[in-house]
């Protein structure tokens, strides 16, 4: 199998594995507010949690946000894995977009410094462009 393709699966690998932990943060944060009752228990019934404590919400948008641009990773991935069109470059973007997810993350969770969370944003988002832009290329 072409380096490429190794490359393609590490990356889809490490945003899934990213997802997951970032579900593990998000529980750990919510049943610590629920026991230390910073919300209600019955909150989670229809999770109104408005008046949840910042770290709890951060981490709830944070999980969120993990399956809003990253669907479109998934597909122009898979899709290029379909077609038997991955290149190196097409992989190294895919490398670069799941590293600006993770210090997305790691800000949006974290520090919440909003610039920087954004331009994260931004890059991650040029990054699936590209993507997109090496497959259709490809494609021609």
């Amino acid at each position: 199998m072409p380096t490429s393709i190794y490359l393609l699966l590490a990356a889809l690998f490490l945003q899934t594995l990213l997802t997951l932990f970032i579900m593990v943060i998000m529980g750990k944060r919510r049943f610590k507010a629920a026991r230390e009752k910073q919300i209600q228990f019955d909150q989670f019934k229809t999770m109104a949690l408005d008046n949840a404590p910042e770290e709890v919400i951060l981490a709830s948008r944070n999980f969120t946000n993990q399956f809003e641009i990253p669907v479109l990773f998934f597909v122009v991935s898979l899709a290029a894995l379909a077609m038997k069109l991955v290149t190196l470059c097409f992989s190294i973007f895919a490398l670069l977009f799941v590293i600006s997810r993770i210090a997305h993350a790691y800000v949006h969770i974290g520090s919440n410094h909003i610039r920087t969370r954004f331009r994260l944003y931004l890059a991650g988002c040029a990054f699936i462009v590209l993507q997109w832009i090496t497959l259709l290329l490809t494609l021609i």
